[in-house]
């Protein structure tokens, strides 16, 4: 179990306020790929690697802050890894099942992916996103806060399980807490964290406790900063700065690289693809 003081932060993760909840955009599509990729260099840079679309907008002293060099596929590898979300006869991605305790889960061998969020963070747009090129998977996306209930589990084919976990905050499920501690704790083929925070509000308190509970879980985590195409540049910009300071300073199990995405735009959405991808591919040995 977790220490008590983070257990009761844990509990407070149930709480929230409804005051910013705010109703999600119709889910699109967005461009494909190839499409993309046949783009101005300045568009693609801007939907492929929105980070550095950013970079171009600040002074020298703060680009080397955002690490953007960490992750930084070619367009190939990005194309390759877009064919792994692309639903075929010879590569099957489903839904499996729903799960409200980690025995209840499916028992699967192959490497797992959850992404968690506070209620309203756009977690389940993001993932309706990523299977854009798996029309029959269906990814229920609601306008009001707090509609995931359970663990939800999508299999990519033999590659990865893909989990989408309940919100936190306004409208979490009663047994929140043991559900998700539980899980993150003690599944052992869960090789990434995916933790999404609101690139217009940037980190809240309950946030910070689900931070907390990634760090003293020592599990790898990244995060993905959503809704981009919801701010101006300029407060994009001060967001993506101060929230990757607090990665750099305040953070141990934390990818340094972040993630920003929107699925109205489709920005960064290709490149996620591409890092899941690439974290839950078998390791080859000589």
């Amino acid at each position: 179990m977790a220490a008590p003081g983070l257990r009761r932060g844990i509990q407070r993760l149930l709480g929230g306020s409804p005051s910013r909840a705010r109703l999600s955009r119709p889910y699109s599509s967005g461009p494909t790929l190839a499409e993309v990729l046949q783009l101005p260099k300045k568009q693609m840079t801007k939907l492929l690697y929105p980070l550095q679309e950013l970079e171009q907008h600040l002074v020298p002293d703060t680009r080397l802050n955002l690490h953007l060099k960490l992750f930084d596929p070619s367009p190939e590898n990005i194309e390759r890894a877009e064919g792994i979300f692309a639903a075929t006869a010879r590569n099957r991605i489903e839904y499996l099942s729903s799960a409200v305790r980690l025995d209840h889960a499916p028992t699967l061998a192959q490497p797992e992916v959850c992404f968690i969020g506070r209620s309203n963070v756009g977690k389940s747009s993001l993932i309706k996103a990523l299977f854009s090129l798996a029309p029959d998977v269906e990814v229920r996306v609601s306008k009001k806060p707090g509609h995931t209930k359970k663990m939800n589990f999508f299999k990519v084919g033999k590659h990865f399980t893909l989990v989408d976990m309940p919100g936190y905050g306004y409208r979490a499920p009663e047994d929140f807490v043991d559900m998700v501690e539980t899980y993150l704790k003690e599944r052992r083929n869960l090789k990434r964290t995916f933790l999404l925070v609101d690139s217009a509000v940037g980190i809240t308190k309950t946030d910070h406790i689900a931070i907390e509970m990634c760090e003293e879980f020592a599990l790898p985590y990244v995060m993905v900063l959503t809704k981009i195409d919801k701010s101006s540049k300029g407060h994009l910009l001060k967001q993506v700065l101060e929230i990757q300071k607090f990665v750099n300073t305040q953070t141990q199990g934390c990818f340094p690289q972040l993630f920003p995405v929107s699925v109205v735009t489709y920005s960064g959405i290709h490149l996620l693809k591409c890092f899941i991808v690439n974290i839950t591919k078998p390791v080859t040995t000589m």
